[in-house]
């Protein structure tokens, strides 16, 4: 193997590996978050290749390595499966292959098994880790309901993700919950915050709907909402909320877009006798997730879930949808005072929120409007990259000394007082 390079953001911009634990790209919150740092991190100058799971399907202009292909394993969804244990062996060994060949700069890991293979790979090279972190892993277990939070392996995770958050030389942190989380609960001290964002150009108002428009029933009012179908998105309140919807704004109508489980969810709205006033397109694929928020005069993403961004809402107020969701930090942090919130699982106010909006169009149009400008000026995938390159240039001098004599003190102070000029 060649000699590594020494780390260093002194002259050039990192080369990066990261590591995704997923089916990369499989159109969810969690996929976009990768793709569109990637992507954002490959326009400010970086070299970023990615190594995933054999599942999902590749996005044009990045390179993508994919382990072994294991044919019964076809989950694309989020959630705990027992195969990703051996899957996650596959794509360490895949991600070691790739740092021979690629000699990446700097490791970087997304999700808590991202994390720990990056750390691995970092040892391995001498070279540096990020671990982006979007949740805490206990709290992604319990709101799966895959562990009992009084149950003993759910002591035991939580011991564990003290253990790997802190492995990484610095910590990611999608949104100001999990960042707290890391640096109070799980003790990390090198924490960078760089929240979600949304391209702009391609989610915004006004876009042509041509035959999506028959997902709509002439005459009725769409509430939209995107992402994944299951409890702790919010979709069974969502569901349940539709009564108080339709009693007070009869032309109503749910356009509840995304996977899994579109045939569990239809079943459930014949059963509460809301069928005719919901459709369930099913998985949408992200190059036309804005045409059919489009679709949309008011957006819904009432997450219960406390330990996890709220991407989705992003591309709400990008679309300049007003938008409903439920009162907590993340939602705060992301709408801030523009947002309509209801008491973390009210059905009762989700539903009232939502007529609400119906019933004054003309004001919720001026909200939208202001959400749409909040998104441009605050949160953009350019504004994470940088943020991600903060956390590069922490990282990187503290490898450096954490090394030891592996490069000259003067080499060493250079990279400690160089950021890329992006950032100056």
């Amino acid at each position: 193997m060649q000699r590594r390079r020494t780390p260093s953001l002194a002259g050039s911009l990192p080369r990066i590996l990261m590591i995704a634990p997923t089916p990369f790209f499989a159109d969810r919150g969690c996929h976009v978050r990768i793709y569109e740092e990637a992507r954002a991190l490959q326009a400010l100058g970086c070299q970023v290749e990615v190594c995933t799971y054999h599942l999902g399907r590749d996005r044009p202009g990045l390179t993508t390595h994919r382990t072994l292909r294991i044919p019964w394993y076809n989950k694309l969804a989020a959630g705990f499966s027992w195969h990703k244990f051996y899957i996650d062996v596959l794509l360490a060994l895949k991600a070691w292959r790739v740092a021979r060949r690629f000699q990446p700069d700097l490791v970087h890991g997304h999700l808590h098994e991202g994390a720990v293979i990056g750390w691995a790979v970092g040892q391995m090279l001498r070279a540096p880790v990020i671990g982006d972190f979007q949740g805490s892993l206990s709290g992604e277990l319990k709101a799966h309901e895959v562990l009992d939070e009084h149950g003993w392996f759910y002591r035991f995770v939580a011991h564990n993700e003290r253990w790997i958050d802190r492995l990484p030389n610095v910590a990611v942190a999608s949104c100001s919950d999990v960042a707290d989380e890391l640096r109070n609960r799980f003790g990390v001290s090198d924490v960078i915050l760089a929240l979600d964002g949304v391209d702009t150009e391609a989610f915004r108002p006004g876009l042509e709907t041509g035959e999506l428009t028959s997902w709509v029933p002439e005459g009725r009012r769409a509430v939209v909402y995107l992402g994944l179908l299951n409890a702790y998105q919010g979709v069974d309140h969502l569901l349940a909320a539709m009564p108080r919807v339709l009693a007070r704004v009869p032309e109503a109508y749910f356009l509840l877009m995304g996977y899994p489980d579109e045939e569990k969810y239809r079943q459930k709205a014949r059963e509460m006798g809301v069928a005719e006033h919901v459709s369930f397109p099913g998985r949408i694929d992200y190059s036309q997730a804005p045409r059919y928020l489009a679709l949309g005069e008011v957006a819904a993403g009432p997450k219960l879930s406390e330990t996890e961004s709220n991407g989705k809402l992003y591309n709400y107020m990008a679309c300049g949808l007003p938008t409903v969701t439920y009162d907590t930090p993340v939602s705060r942090e992301i709408l801030g005072d523009l947002g309509i919130y209801a008491p973390r699982g009210d059905v009762a106010a989700l539903g009232d929120a939502i007529a609400g909006l119906l019933e004054n169009p003309e004001a919720a149009r001026r909200l939208g409007q202001k959400l749409r400008q909040r998104v441009v000026e605050r949160f953009s995938w350019q504004h994470t990259a940088k943020q991600l390159l903060q956390a590069y240039a922490l990282a990187i001098p503290k490898k450096l000394t954490e090394s030891g004599p592996r490069t000259t003190p003067e080499r060493q102070e250079e990279a400690e007082g160089n950021v890329h000029p992006a950032e100056r």
